[in-house]
């Protein structure tokens, strides 16, 4: 509830109004049948036109007073619900956003898209509802009853035997919804699972024509999907008509008893007419209580899925009081400046501390102005490794040091100002190459656009096109090759001007000539800025400073390209699988 109290807070007066307006609306409604009644017994029984007139008028004026009231109410209750809606959805948004990949990965990713569309969509219309029909009927219901009471009260004894047999209904009918609305929404989870898949690897899926799988795939979701909302449906199914005929049965017996009361004296025609009213009047609240109880039921759980991403408390902390880091100047300008980037016995699990270690004890050093090659085996953990750097997760144990200080008491947007990354999979977004470009520097010209796209080597394919940088990308890239996407990263990277950059194997679609022409560039950085290079070929990283060599998430060797040829046993087969048993002979010596 906590987390609703913001909106309830800024949209409490709307709601307020909308009430008013609602209850405005009821009173009109409640009156209209009383007043029907008098012009009955009072006008048309006595054939005073004048009474009938005199009636009518009143319930001309009511009537157009309700109407202006379901009119404001109508759009205070559109605007609230609309503003609610994209405010809720934005604020989801920004808490996902702010939430490490450690709370983000115990979420699947359908999942979330579903909270942030359609359970939000299911919160909005029943804030809607409420300010519309929905607080109308309990007023109409309790109204109903009162002004039946006080018009009959021999005939209410009716109302005393269908009302809580209603009630009983409504209130069986949410008991089964709930968990089954439950249901619906997980199986609405699953289908978005399978076609944001399905969308991601359209590619393979075309290429390995496995069309006939994907589509039965889809299709056991969907059907499953399919009877879920059918068994859900159904069993919601009788409590509707239910409803109706236990109302419209107590409309019979009102006909029924009150034609007994007009047949001895005891009763006039047009209260038999204004009773049904109330009861016709009652039937609908009823109608409409009973489908707010449906909507609140797929609402309430809606609701419980959002609360459960807002409720997610971020595992990462940090010290505001913390300087950031390099903003401090050194003490003595005559010692060696001290290392950038530390490992100090860092280990790190997926699953906390006591899960299955993918580092173990990782302990190395680089300065500012150096180039750190890490290479190793697939899965060796070298992405997890440099992944901790800009606090995609924090080390379970051990420290990571950047200038010094800890990386815990260090705010992760802090350190993310000073490092660019380019993954291991190119991510572009949909607009110009010059927007993608500008994406590591908002504040980039478009000199500074330019200088970063020829250092990557991506200006000369770029003025290629007939838009230069002002060319239209597709998703996700699209319309271009894998290598210009990769060269286009890159770029977004230098723009930034960082002080660490991260290279996570963001050249394999290129070739040795661009490769070679993209290191070449980035030595003109060299003196402020620290490269860490990830890599499969050992061609990649020959000419770093330091290679750091990963094995099965411990470092099996550090030091430069001889050294490790003479010293470390996996750099010798790396090297030996990719140049051949001849070049490890020539290298290394007889």
């Amino acid at each position: 509830m906590r987390y609703m109290t913001k909106y309830i807070r800024k949209y409490g007066f709307s709601f307020v109004i909308a009430f008013l307006l609602v209850s405005g609306e009821a009173v009109c409604d409640l009156l209209l049948p009383t007043l029907m009644a008098h012009m009955i017994d009072q006008g048309v029984s006595a054939g005073d036109m004048n009474v009938v007139l005199r009636y009518g008028g009143w319930m001309l004026l009511i009537t157009g007073f309700g109407a202006l009231s379901a009119s404001g109410r109508n759009i205070v209750s559109s605007h609230v619900s609309q503003r609610f809606g994209a405010e809720l959805r934005g604020d989801l948004f920004r808490k996902i956003q702010s939430l490490p990949f450690a709370n983000v990965n115990r979420f699947d990713r359908a999942s979330l898209v579903t909270r942030l569309t359609n359970d939000i969509t299911q919160v909005q219309n029943f804030v809607n509802g409420m300010m519309r029909i929905f607080a109308k009927a309990p007023l109409l219901c309790i109204g109903g009853l009162i002004m039946a009471v006080r018009l009959n009260p021999h005939l209410s004894v009716v109302l005393a035997i269908v009302v809580p047999l209603v009630a009983a209904l409504i209130a069986l009918n949410m008991k089964v919804g709930f968990p089954l609305f439950m249901k619906v929404q997980r199986s609405l989870d699953r289908l978005n699972g399978i076609m944001r898949e399905y969308l991601s690897g359209v590619r393979v899926v075309k290429a390995f024509n496995r069309f006939a799988y994907e589509t039965d795939k889809f299709e056991r979701v969907n059907e499953a999907y399919q009877r879920q909302s059918i068994t859900t449906m159904r069993s919601m199914a009788p409590f509707s008509p239910a409803i109706t005929l236990t109302v419209n049965l107590g409309i019979v017996a009102v006909v029924w008893l009150g034609g007994i009361r007009v047949n001895a004296g005891h009763m006039q025609v047009g209260h038999i007419i204004a009773f049904v009213n109330y009861m016709t009047q009652i039937l609908f609240s009823l109608m409409t209580i009973s489908m707010v109880f449906n909507m609140f039921v797929r609402a309430k759980a809606s609701t419980g899925r959002i609360v459960e991403v807002f409720a997610e408390e971020s595992a990462m902390t940090w010290d505001a009081s913390a300087p950031t880091p390099g903003a401090e100047p050194t003490a003595d300008p005559s010692e060696a400046p001290r290392p950038r980037i530390a490992f100090e016995g860092v280990g790190f699990s997926y699953d906390g501390p006591d899960g299955e270690p993918v580092l173990k004890d990782i302990a190395f050093a680089c300065r500012p102005g150096e180039t750190i090659g890490i290479i190793g085996s697939t899965g060796a953990g070298k992405s997890t490794l440099v992944g901790l750097i800009p606090r995609f997760y924090d080390a379970t144990r051990g420290t990571v040091r950047i200038d010094g200080a800890d990386v815990r008491r260090l705010n992760p947007e802090a350190i993310r100002e000073r490092v660019a990354i380019v993954p291991q999979q190119t991510v572009l977004f949909s607009g110009t190459i010059a927007d993608n470009i500008r994406w590591g520097s908002e504040r980039a010209t478009g000199r500074e656009i330019e200088a970063a796209a020829r250092a990557a080597s991506a200006h000369g394919f770029v003025t290629a096109l007939p838009e230069g940088y002002e060319a239209k990308l597709g998703q996700g890239g699209i319309n271009l090759s894998g290598g210009q996407k990769q060269r286009l990263s890159i770029a977004r990277a230098l723009v930034r001007q960082p002080d660490i950059l991260i290279l996570d194997d963001c050249t394999s679609a290129l070739d040795a000539v661009t490769e070679a022409a993209i290191k070449d560039a980035l030595k003109s950085y060299e003196g402020r800025l620290t490269c860490l290079l990830i890599a499969q070929r050992i061609s990649s990283v020959i000419d770093a400073d330091q290679i750091v060599v990963m094995d099965d998430g411990e470092i099996a060797g550090i030091g430069t390209h001889a050294s490790l040829l003479r010293e470390c046993r996996v750099y010798q087969e790396i090297y030996r699988s990719q140049m051949g048993q001849e070049a490890m002979t020539n290298a290394t010596g007889p």
